[in-house]
C-alpha cells in the first residue's frame, strides 16, 4: 500500500481534515442517488439535500459519509457549497454499485478505461470537473454470493486502495455474504481487513457470522435503521449490545442510508434526523450512552482516516 508515513485524515468535499473533528458522524447515507431500480424516487434535488443536512446538524449531527458511487448521480460539484452552508462535514465516494444499476454501455467503457484507474483519479485528483476528491471507495456484493461483476469491481477498488490507502465500504445485500467479500478482499487481494467497512449487516441477524466478520478486524456499519419494512431492524439493538459485549464495540459504525426522496426527511419521512432523534436514545439503552458516543464519533475517523501521503496524490494507474 502506498504510504507517506504521516498522519491520518479524512478526505472531506473541503479538504483532508483530522479524524475527530468529524464529530458526531453519520457514517452511511446519500444525499444524491439515481438508479433505474428506483423510477421516480431519485435523490436529485439540491434544496432537499440542504434540507435534510440542516435538519441533522439540528439534531446534533456533524458530519455525512455519502456512500453513493460513480454513476449514480452524485453532484460531487454541488457538495461543498451544501457542507458551507449548512456546517456538515461531508465525505464522497467513488466505486461502482452492482451491475443493475447501470447501463451495459457504461459497464463496457469503464472495462476499457480501467475501473481501478478511475477509482484512484477521482480519490486523488477530483470526481470529474468538480475538483472534489472522494474519501472512499463504495462496491457491492450480492445476495450470497460474489458475482463476476462484483468480483471485477471489488479487485479494482483493492487496487486503488493499495495505490491509496483509501478504504473499502462494501454494499451488503440484505447483510449476506459478509465472509466471502473478505476471502476477496483481504485473502485474495491483500487488503488489511480494518481499511474494509461492511455495511447492511443488520439485515442479517445472524450473530455468529457478524462475530466472524468483526473478528477479522473489518468495520461493521449498522445503518438503515429507519427502513420499516425491513423486519430485522427490530433486532438491530441486540445486535449491536451483542458485539459489544464480545468486545467489538470499537468496529462498530452507524448510518442512516437515506437512499429514496419519500425517505427524507422533508418529505416526510424519517431521514438524516431520525438517527440521532429517535435511533441514538433506543440504541443508548442497549450498549450505554458512552460507547454511542464513541460509535458516533471516534470509530468513524479510525474507519475513514487515512494516511494519504503525497504518493497518494500522484499515482495514476493503467
Amino acid at each position: 500500500m502506498v504510504t507517506g508515513g504521516g498522519t491520518r485524515t479524512v478526505r472531506t468535499v473541503l479538504g483532508d481534515i483530522a479524524p475527530a473533528d468529524l464529530g458526531v458522524c453519520d457514517a452511511h447515507d446519500h444525499l444524491f442517488l439515481r438508479s433505474p431500480r428506483l423510477p421516480g424516487q431519485e435523490l436529485d434535488s439540491p434544496a432537499a439535500a440542504a434540507g435534510e443536512l440542516e435538519a441533522f446538524r439540528k439534531a446534533g449531527g456533524e458530519s455525512v459519509v455519502q456512500w453513493t458511487p460513480h454513476g449514480m448521480g452524485r453532484h460531487a460539484g454541488l457538495l461543498p457549497d451544501l457542507s458551507r452552508a449548512t456546517g456538515v462535514r461531508l465525505v464522497a465516494a467513488t466505486g461502482l454499485h452492482q451491475a443493475v444499476h447501470y447501463q451495459q454501455e457504461l459497464l463496457d467503457r469503464l472495462r476499457t478505461d480501467g475501473l481501478a484507474a478511475l477509482f484512484v483519479r477521482e480519490l486523488t485528483e477530483g470526481i470529474g470537473e468538480s475538483g472534489v476528491r472522494a474519501g472512499l471507495i463504495k462496491v457491492a456484493g450480492g445476495f450470497h454470493g460474489l458475482d463476476a461483476h462484483a468480483r471485477w469491481t471489488m479487485t479494482a477498488a483493492a487496487e486503488a486502495h493499495h495505490a491509496t490507502g483509501a478504504p473499502i465500504a462494501v454494499h451488503l445485500e440484505l447483510g449476506t455474504g459478509a465472509l466471502d467479500v473478505l476471502d476477496l478482499l483481504c485473502g485474495e487481494c491483500g487488503v488489511p481487513p480494518h481499511r474494509v467497512i461492511l455495511g447492511h449487516l443488520n439485515r442479517s441477524p445472524d450473530l455468529t457470522g457478524h462475530l466472524q466478520a468483526a473478528g477479522s478486524g473489518a468495520y461493521l456499519a449498522l445503518d438503515g435503521p429507519s427502513r420499516t419494512h425491513h423486519a430485522t431492524d427490530w433486532r438491530m439493538p441486540d445486535a449491536m449490545r451483542s458485539l459489544a459485549d464480545a468486545g467489538f464495540g470499537d468496529r462498530l459504525l452507524l448510518g442512516g442510508d437515506t437512499t429514496t426522496a419519500g425517505a427524507q426527511s422533508v418529505h416526510g419521512g424519517p431521514g438524516m434526523p431520525h438517527l440521532l432523534r429517535r435511533v441514538r436514545p433506543r440504541l443508548e439503552l442497549a450498549v450505554g450512552a458512552e460507547l454511542m458516543e464513541q460509535i458516533l464519533t471516534v470509530n468513524p475517523g479510525r474507519a475513514f482516516g487515512v494516511d494519504w501521503g503525497p504518493a497518494a496524490h500522484r499515482h495514476v494507474l493503467h
